[in-house]
């Protein structure tokens, strides 16, 4: 045997671990909030989450490690019967490189669970937007990047009271590196 292949392997053996730990988090569910039951008369105001209906997670392949700090804008496209120009909301990815709940970015605006409560009908259709700030993200790293932005576009059906009418939680996660980026739909 080979000992520099073996202390070679030795080496990357707590890299490899670490980059499966951080695979095996993304592909696990979020934890739920519990579920009460209530008997009182349900209302169109969408219950209190620990998470918005939609969240994004971000993970840096060039290093491996969640991608903290950096700033994302949520955006309603077009929502059914609406004319209204498009609603945007602002977060920072936290230490894991997720968002989890969305800040209204002019005081008039509502929230994201809001929004999706007040849709006419279970099945409705809006079209939403999420862009990563990652040009100057990476500028701040001393990273060169391709991308001056990252934008994903996509469709939420519902109307967003989790666990009503079909309701699904709607995850964006991105693997995002200077040169190239991936994302699907998360859970």
């Amino acid at each position: 045997m080979d000992l520099r292949s073996g202390s070679q392997s030795s080496h990357q053996l707590p890299r490899t671990k670490d980059r499966l730990s951080l695979y095996h988090q993304q592909l696990l569910p979020a934890p739920e909030s519990s579920i009460t039951v209530s008997n009182s008369i349900p209302t169109k105001a969408p219950a209190p989450m620990s998470r918005d209906p939609i969240t994004c997670h971000v993970l840096n392949t060039l290093s491996g490690t969640p991608a903290p700090n950096l700033p994302v804008t949520l955006t309603l496209l077009s929502a059914p019967s609406s004319s209204q120009s498009p609603t945007s909301f602002r977060a920072t990815t936290d230490a894991d490189g997720r968002v989890k709940s969305w800040t209204p970015a002019t005081a008039s605006s509502s929230t994201v669970p809001t929004i999706l409560a007040s849709l006419p009908a279970a099945d409705s259709k809006t079209h939403w937007s999420v862009r990563f700030e990652v040009g100057p993200w990476y500028e701040a790293q001393g990273v060169e990047s391709f991308w001056p932005e990252v934008e994903v576009k996509f469709t939420v059906k519902g109307r967003g009271r989790e666990g009503e009418e079909g309701w699904r939680h709607y995850h964006v996660p991105v693997l995002l590196g200077p040169w190239n980026y991936s994302t699907y739909r998360g859970s």
